[in-house]
Parts: structure tokens; sequence; C-alpha cells
């Protein structure tokens, strides 16, 4: 029953209403508020109102169409207050400006039109940037994982987050932390490597990056979402709970903790046949009781009706909704249906406790009030409104680093960087196509295609136009289309690469949704052949006998078999942002020496799945098998115009009696290693650190990334790179799943990538076995001397 106590007195009592009092804390105002509120009211703050969606088939989140009808008015939607608004910025073409005031007009009707006067809490996407007209649009995040530099990515995210508060904006969704397992999968452009070390750490500077810029971060998609069957979008994921501890998981651990995150949003997959947004074991007894997670968890867009219509294990919508609610889900986004008149008929008829409405809503009370939406002189617009820019040269900056950064070369017999004075020719279909450059959440693929008439809305040149400024007499073909069967321009392509002392063939995708694109969201590969006839014109070109710069611009790792080998260089970029053509081309000229790494390996075998390189040995080649999966590039892979030498590899602590040095189970070791710019001109290495474990009570990968440091050198200069690294990361979910850490021989091997080890440390891990839980420490700490020479990180 709602309490008779009087909501408000008047402007003189509003200072003294309890949930409006600061001196209290955010739970002591959210438990002052929940019993005052009506059921109407209590639901009404957990969902969210998408307006300006249509039905028309052409949106930007699965089952739109079917999931978005004709609703009641405005004014009946905010009769009781709202929870969340949906996309403001990210639905249409709008100016930030003319956006902001309309959002803060609606905010004070939303504040004015229910008893408490509380207004909603803003969400817009924000994986490659603000997802708003006129926004920069940064790297996809596979080039995230590419760059190796969480330092660099927490600026960015620092920056996307500074311009969405500008804006009124409170919530980003973004990032998202699924470790890639089987690059057919759409999304794999979304994810940030197929390593959860680096993933977890990439993830957790974008998480502290957002946050500090006081935009709530939402993990997303929590989880297993990216081990679905056959890399197929929302198809049943089949994983055991080692694979979900090990790899699944650790990267939210790592955003939570390490960056604190105050958002997740659920997977839709199934595990073993339980969605995830029904699954109370993961929502709450793992997120909430064990780890301690204390903020809001929002439904993926319509994940809620999904467990009716989708996944069968709901009758009607006001099952899906208790379902939904028991398992742990507070908000039901993107707009209001099964949390809507289902929840609150049968919370009247006594189908589901109201307890489970309150604990929800608490969260996101909590949360609201933290934003500082209760207090009494919450303000709808930012004072610096009108000096509102969302793409400024800051940004474009930021965007560009992290683009150089995150091209990779992986090979080169000298080619590159062009001579001054070499004929060029650009061929492929990517290679004048600006939107090539762009990952499936930015605006203009994800939402500005349906607008064309508004226009990109950001200066966005292409691989051709930042070529062409810096070759003379760049001839240009594209070939063939990115889809389709027409080969009619082969030909054309072919005689001009023949005609020029270098061809530099840009192939690759275009990102979509569901299915008009080749990759992201919907659209998924059956291999991981080009698309379309792209392959037939390499091919075509590389038996003109011109040495070839095979530019790779893509949203996920294609493979390249023993014919690729022909090429004199690779060079791969995963959707680069708005000043990636710039990037390309700075690294092609040699302007930029290359330092990107691979965060997913590079296959020779388009049917050789899945093929990460997190895999025991009988995942790797064997006698037993006539198939190898060798990848032709490994995860971490990249090369630079100039070379490195590393040497003096050494751990220190006692030695264990007649063996290697000990690491105490519940200690810590140090391994340095020494690396020299052997060249002649200034480059970064990547300086890698994997665990070797060869003998364990469970089959384990035969190596794994437990560290890593960017170290920038000038010619002639050289570093001491050192990694003090704790027993815990060394430990795994044992026969009995604890997770432990197990006495024996291990090795720590520093490596140029996951297959090229420079140096091989031999350890013992001492004592007896010991059980680690949620606490333990997830990082290794880096030290980069001297600290002149660059950043450390990982």
């Amino acid at each position: 029953m709602r309490s008779q106590v009087p909501v408000d007195e008047g402007p003189a009592r509003r200072d003294t209403l309890p949930w409006r009092d600061r001196r209290r804390s955010p739970a002591e105002r959210a438990d002052a508020l929940v019993p005052l509120m009506s059921v109407e009211e209590k639901i009404a703050q957990l969902v969210g109102v998408w307006v300006g969606a249509e039905a028309s088939g052409e949106g930007v989140a699965p089952h739109q169409a079917d999931m978005i009808a004709e609703g009641p008015p405005w004014s009946t939607l905010i009769r009781h207050g709202l929870g969340q608004l949906t996309r403001p910025f990210g639905t249409a073409p709008v100016d930030p400006v003319v956006g902001a005031r309309s959002l803060a007009a609606s905010q004070a009707q939303i504040a004015a039109a229910s008893r408490f006067g509380i207004p909603a809490q803003v969400h817009e996407e924000c994986l490659t940037g603000f997802a708003a007209w006129r926004a920069t649009v940064y790297p996809a995040p596979l080039g995230w994982g590419a760059s190796f530099d969480p330092e660099l990515v927490e600026e960015m995210a620092g920056r996307i987050g500074r311009s969405m508060r500008a804006v009124g904006v409170h919530q980003g969704l973004a990032p998202v932390l699924d470790v890639t397992r089987d690059y057919r999968w759409g999304r794999t452009e979304e994810t940030i490597g197929e390593d959860p070390y680096l993933v977890g750490t990439t993830g957790a500077a974008y998480v502290r990056g957002l946050e500090r810029a006081g935009i709530v971060a939402t993990l997303k998609h929590f989880a297993g979402y990216s081990a679905s069957r056959g890399g197929r979008n929302l198809a049943p994921v089949s994983m055991g709970r080692r694979e979900l501890a090990e790899v699944i998981l650790p990267p939210f651990e790592m955003a939570l903790r390490l960056g604190g995150a105050r958002s997740v949003m659920n997977s839709y997959a199934e595990i073993d046949g339980v969605p995830a947004a029904a699954d109370e074991g993961l929502l709450t007894g793992l997120l909430r009781d064990e780890w301690g997670f204390t903020g809001t968890v929002v439904a993926d867009y319509f994940a809620v009706r999904f467990l009716q219509t989708l996944h069968g294990v709901a009758g009607d919508a006001a099952d899906a909704a208790r379902l939904a609610l028991r398992a742990g889900i507070d908000v039901e986004l993107p707009t209001v249906d099964a949390f809507g008149e289902p929840l609150v008929a049968a919370v009247r008829a006594g189908e589901i406790d109201e307890a489970l409405i309150d604990r929800a809503l608490r969260r996101v009370l909590i949360q609201k009030i933290e934003l500082g939406l209760l207090d009494e002189d919450w303000r709808e617009l930012p004072d610096d409104l009108a000096e509102a820019r969302l793409d400024d040269e800051a940004s474009r900056d930021v965007a560009v680093r992290l683009a150089r950064e995150s091209v990779v070369l992986l090979r080169n017999d000298g080619v590159l960087p062009l001579a001054s004075d070499v004929r060029v020719a650009l061929v492929g279909p990517v290679a004048d196509d600006p939107m090539a450059l762009l990952g499936c959440y930015s605006f203009p693929n994800h939402v500005g295609v349906r607008h064309p008439d508004h226009g990109l809305g950001i200066d966005l040149p292409s691989l051709h136009d930042e070529l062409a400024r810096r070759v003379p007499g760049l001839v240009h073909e594209p070939g063939c289309a990115i889809t389709g069967d027409d080969t009619t321009g082969i030909a054309a392509a072919v005689a001009a690469a023949a005609a020029a002392d270098v061809c530099v063939l840009a192939v690759g995708d275009r990102a979509g949704m569901f299915g008009r694109g080749t990759s992201g969201e919907g659209c998924d590969a059956p291999d991981l052949r080009l698309p379309g006839v792209q392959a037939e014109l390499v091919r075509a070109v590389l038996d003109t006998g011109t040495p070839v710069v095979l530019v790779l611009m893509t949203g996920r790792p294609y493979a390249l078999g023993p014919e690729y080998d022909r090429a004199a260089a690779v060079v791969q970029a995963f959707f680069l942002g708005q000043r990636g053509g710039q990037a390309l081309a700075e690294v092609l000229t040699g302007a930029v020496n290359p330092s990107g790494r691979l965060p997913v390996s590079v296959p020779r075998d388009a049917g050789g799945l899945p093929g990460t390189y997190l895999t025991p040995p009988l995942g790797r080649r064997s006698e037993v098998s006539s198939i190898d999966p060798t990848p032709a590039y490994p995860f971490g892979h990249g090369l630079s115009y100039t070379t490195f030498a590393w040497s003096d590899p050494v751990a220190s602590g006692g030695t264990a009696a007649g063996g290697p040095p000990a690491w105490p189970v519940d200690g810590e070791t140090t391994v340095r290693i020494t690396v020299r710019n052997t060249g002649g001109r200034a480059g970064t290495e990547v300086v890698q650190l994997y665990l070797h474990d060869p003998v364990a009570q469970t089959t384990r990968p035969v190596v794994r990334l437990v560290g890593y440091a960017r170290v920038p050198l000038d010619p002639g200069a050289s570093a001491q790179v050192s990694f003090v690294v704790p027993a815990d990361v060394a430990s795994f979910v044992g026969r009995d799943g604890r997770r432990i850490v197990e006495p024996g021989d291990v090795e720590l091997r520093l490596g140029r990538s996951s297959g090229d080890p420079a140096a091989v440390v031999p350890l013992r891990l001492t004592g007896v076995e010991r059980e680690v839980g949620v606490r333990r420490q997830l990082l290794t700490s880096v030290r980069v001397e001297p600290a002149t020479t660059g950043r450390h990180a990982g």
C-alpha cells in the first residue's frame, strides 16, 4: 500500500523531504522514497521510452519492427514518471544544441508530470564514439585491442563521456567485453579481441574514462554472447563452467573492479538452455552476491520479451517480466513493453511479488541520486550548452592517434614504406569508400544511412583521398564491389596494377546491421573468405607480378591462405574511424611507423574454426588430425619499419631446491628484459608476457597473455621492461570447480606474439595448493625504465 505521508507541501518543504536531502546517503534517500510510491509510479521508473523509433523494418535493434507499435501518447507514457529516455540523439540526425534543448524540454515535462519531480536517466550508444550526428567517430574496439594501449583508450573514452554529458546524457551502452570465440560472428568488430586479459585491461580503461567524465558505463553483454554456435547471432551457446569462468567472465570482473562500471547489460545468449535474461545465478548469484556489484542491470533491447518470443521460457509478457525481475534485471530497454501494463496488472493481482519491484526500484533510484537527478537544484540544461561541439580538433587528434596505433603490419618484404619515386596504383572496393572505415555502431552506419539527406555530419576522407595527397600520380580502380558477383571491373584493376611499380590493393568489409553489411550485428559469415568476388580480384592482381601491398579494412580477420603469401606486404586495419584514411596513408608512406599488434589471430584456412589461440595442445596441429589449424599470423603479431633486439631476461626470487627460481603460490615474481631499437628510425615495440603451464589438473592453453607493455624507442635507445606478476594471475578453475593456484613448474614467456617467444623464463610455483576468490589480484604491473621511454600498460 502507498504511504499516506505527503510527498510535497510546497517549495518551503522541499529541502526537508528526506529523499531530497543531500546530507543523507543515496541508499537512505532511496529507502525514504520507495514506500511513498504507488505500484504504477514504481514500475514507471523501471522502463525506458524510445521516442521516434519506428516499426518500419529498417530499425537498429533486433526485431524492432515486431516490438514497436503505435503506443499511447507522450503525456500518458510519463504520467507516473519515467525511468529512462532511449537515444534522443541516436535515433535520427539532430543538431547537438537543438537536441540538448529538446531533451531539456522533455525532461521538464517528465519531472512536472509526476508527483515526485524525478527526471529520466538518458542513455546512448557510444561504442565508437557518441553515436550522434556530428560526433567524432573513433576506431572500432578491435582497433583498441590492436593498439595494446589502454591509456589512449581511456583518453578516448573520457572525450566521449564529456561530449555526452555536455548535452544532457547520463549513461553509455559500452564497452563490449565479449571475448571473440568465432570470427564468423558479425559482432566480432565490436569486441576488443580474443584474449580475456587484453579485453579486460582495455575495457577497464574505457570504463574509467567514461565514468570519470560522469557517464554511467554499461558492460555488455553479460555473458557468453560471443560464443554462439557457428558464430550466428543469438544462437545457443554450448560452454562449460571453466570456459565461462576463465575466458568469458574475467573482463567483466576487471571492468567492475578496476574500472568502476555502474551498470551491466544482459546477453541475449542462452547457456546450456538458460537465457541470460532469466538466469538468477548469473545476474544475482554471481554478479551481486559473489562479486558485490551494486549498480543497475539493464535489459538489452527487447530481451525481456524475447524470453517469450524467441526463447520460449515465458508464457506471456507478464511471465517474461517476472523471470527477468527475479533474475536481477532492473530496467527494461529500449521502451516500455513487458514492464508496462502486463507487469502492473500482475503485481496488482498478486501474481508477482512487489518486493521484486522494490528491489529493482531501489537500485534505479540510488543511481539517479548519484547522478544528481533527485536534487532540488537539478538543471535541465548544461551551463555551457552553446559551446557544445561533439567533433572538435582535440577529439579528432585522439581518433587519429588511436587509428595510427591500431594499424598492424603483418608482412613486409621491403616494399613498405612506399618510396617517393614509385608509380602506385590503388585498387579495391574499399579504397575510395569512406564508410568502409566505420564500424556498425558508428552513427553514420547505424542511423545515418537511413537519413541520406542530412549528410555524414563529419569530415570522412577515404584512403584514396589521403593517399592521393601524398602520392603524386596515384591511379585508382575499384575492381569490384564489396559484395555481389560482378567481375567486369577486375580487368581495369589488373591493367592499372600491371602498369604500376607497386599496387596497393584495399579489400574488406562494409559494416551494417542485420544483413545490410558484411560485418556488424546480425551480419554473420558462413566462412572466412573475403566477401563477394574480392578474392578473385586479389588473385588477378597478384598474377600481374607487380609487387602488391594488400590492405585489409575489415571487421573480422579473414583467412589468408598460401596464395596470399605472394603479396609483398600485408596490412590489417579494423575499422579505423573517421581519421582512418589518414592513419593508413601515413603508415603506407612511412610518415608513421606501424606499432599495432593483432588482437585476434588471422587464420590460414577459411574453414578452420574456431581458431583463437587460447587452446590446449590438442587444439593445435597434431599427428591425430589431418587438419592444421595453425594461423597465418598469430595473436599479438605485428611488424615495424625498424628492428628490435631483446636481451638479458631474468627473474627475481630465490632458487627452488634443485630447480628454477621460486614463485610462491601466495606471492609474486618479477621478470625483466632489455629491449633495444637496432634500426635506423624511432619505433614502438610491444613486449608481451605469456604464461605456459605444462602440467596441471585440467588442460590449459599452451600460452595465455598475462601482461604487456608498449615501449617507444629512438634509434639505438634501449629500455628495461619489468613485469611484476602476482601468482593469482596463474590461477585457473580446478577439477572441483574452485579457482586455485597450483604448485609446480611453469614458464613465463616474453614474446613478440603468442607464437614468437623471444625469451623463456622457467619458474616453480612453490607451496601448497591455494584457493583464490573474487578478491584475487587481476593485474600484472609493468615498469619501463628509463621512465621517459614510454608509457606502461597491462
